[in-house]
């Protein structure tokens, strides 16, 4: 398996998992419907410790295009590789969006809500607040990424930097920790690639009753995790001065 397909693939079960858990306890006539917010946040701890699992031995399961432009920032990633890391995750969360609306299909076409669907896809904030919404999304990707980094053993001026298998349930941890402390104000996105190509899936896809896409929105979770990636990079770099 190559590298592109690693990511591609880590990627793609991170979102069939992460999203299928949010679909499995916000849509109509699941028997999970209901689960709340332990559940979602257990269920994405565990979508990233499969996807983590999967690609590490092969790309270092980065599947997160801020976790590649951190580590590309602070040296231990070669940027030559960003773009088809990059490409692979996006198409990867594409695929899984796509597969998370084929199984719950029955359960998307009762649903008469557009928040609901669309929530199934991406994130949106409890407060609409622009600065606030950015500034909990930089947070959140600040505190993964140098964690990421930490959890990876990462040398400051190593040609490349990646997590194995065993790194996998840290870094599942690490993100349910976040979800259960920082995720409640925008969902924490913490991932461009998670918000973005499920938030294109949903504009897609004919699903009965989903409204937009919120697109004025959609800007928050790829910036503000691109700044909270290159910020902890910085901060790791001093860091090891």
């Amino acid at each position: 398996m190559t590298p592109f397909l690693a990511e591609f693939l880590g990627t793609c079960l991170l979102i069939i998992l992460g999203d299928g858990v949010v679909a499995n306890v916000i849509l109509p006539k699941s028997k999970g419907q209901n689960g709340g917010w332990i559940v979602i946040t257990l269920g994405w701890g565990l979508a990233v410790f499969v996807g983590v699992f999967v690609a590490a031995s092969i790309s270092g399961a980065h599947i997160n295009p801020a976790v590649t432009i951190g580590l590309a920032t602070a040296g231990t990633f070669s940027w030559s590789l960003v773009p088809g890391y990059l490409l692979a995750q996006f198409l990867g969360a594409a695929t899984g969006a796509v597969l998370v609306w084929l199984h719950y299909r029955p359960h998307f076409d009762l649903s008469d809500n557009p928040a609901v669907i669309r929530d199934v896809f991406c994130t949106s904030p409890a407060i609409r607040d622009t600065p606030s919404n950015l500034t909990s999304e930089i947070i959140g990707t600040f505190v993964l990424v140098l964690g990421v980094f930490f959890l990876a053993g990462a040398q400051i001026g190593d040609e490349e930097v990646t997590l194995g298998s065993l790194d996998a349930l840290p870094v599942a941890l690490l993100v349910t920790a976040i979800g259960l402390s920082l995720g409640g104000t925008t969902g924490y996105a913490i991932n461009p690639a998670r918000d973005l190509s499920p938030r294109l899936m949903h504009a897609f896809l004919p699903i009965r009753n989903k409204g937009g896409s919120d697109w004025r929105y959609a800007w928050i979770p790829v910036v503000g995790p691109i700044i909270g990636a290159v910020l902890a990079a910085l901060v790791f770099l001093v860091a090891g001065a």
